[in-house]
């Protein structure tokens, strides 16, 4: 296992076995809806992440794109909190602060991804998992995790029997959501004109803290000139209604394994 790897690691352990009260309170209680989405745009300020050719920039799309969807959300009468509104560099450990403060019910991180093989195009949408799915998985991670630096490296590595303590984590409801999520976010994704590339999983840390279920989109590849002419317009707002109807229908799984009464607009 590598540094970052272990360091990371050690942060999740670390966090559930310090949170677990926290986590307890994040499992709603029967009746309790879900009300409150956090959307995290990736990127910012001096970090631009990836570019395309024709000039897109990952950080601007995907703050336009957190926008959008937050403004339809809050019109079906969903909370919304956007771990950055404008094009600024938000550090890991606020964005984190900034979901669990508002004790949201879902974590939905926002990205596009890039290649050398400008062939390659598509969306995909991932979960935490200590082992990626596959090399290009870990690819992915790697290039997000880049953005936050030394935050990235977590603290300092400990004994590897402590790692074993990820299997409990693994084993959570909130493990066990995520990966519920980022299927039906694929899901809906699969329905609009950009490829599917499926769901996957890699060690993407800022879906290591929150303590809620998380799931990190790649909305398309800005190095893929198909992908960035439909991220420049019609398939950018069909990502957008794709996002919104993923995280309604995970409200409605939510509400449902809970025994909360729909609201009064669907009585």
């Amino acid at each position: 296992m590598g540094p970052l790897r272990r360091r990371v690691a050690a942060v999740t352990v670390l966090l559930f076995l310090a949170g677990s009260g926290a986590a307890q309170d994040a499992a709603a209680p029967p009746g309790e809806r879900f009300d409150t989405v956090v959307i995290d745009a990736g990127h910012g300020g001096e970090d631009a992440g990836a570019r395309g050719a024709a000039g897109m920039v990952e950080k601007e799309l995907v703050l336009a794109v957190a926008r959008d969807l937050a403004a339809r959300l809050r019109a079906t009468g969903l909370q919304v909190v956007l771990t950055r509104a404008a094009d600024v560099f938000v550090p890991l450990e606020e964005r984190t602060a900034l979901a669990n403060d508002s004790r949201g019910d879902l974590f939905l991180s926002i990205h596009a991804n890039a290649s050398s093989d400008h062939s390659v195009h598509g969306t995909e949408t991932y979960f935490l998992a200590l082992d990626a799915s596959d090399a290009s998985a870990a690819l992915v991670a790697s290039r997000e995790n880049r953005a936050f630096g030394e935050a990235a490296s977590g603290i300092a590595a400990i004994d590897d029997p402590f790692i074993a303590l990820i299997g409990d984590l693994i084993a959570t409801e909130h493990l066990q959501e995520s990966n519920d999520l980022a299927r039906l976010v694929q899901s809906e994704l699969g329905a609009t004109s950009l490829k599917s590339r499926g769901v996957k999983q890699g060690l993407f840390v800022v879906l290591t803290g929150v303590q809620m279920p998380a799931a990190l989109v790649e909305i398309g590849f800005v190095t893929s000139a198909q992908d960035e002419r439909s991220l420049s317009g019609a398939g950018r707002r069909e990502v957008v209604s794709a996002l919104e109807r993923a995280v309604l229908a995970f409200g409605r799984r939510y509400d449902a394994r809970r025994g909360a009464a729909p609201p009064a607009s669907e009585r």
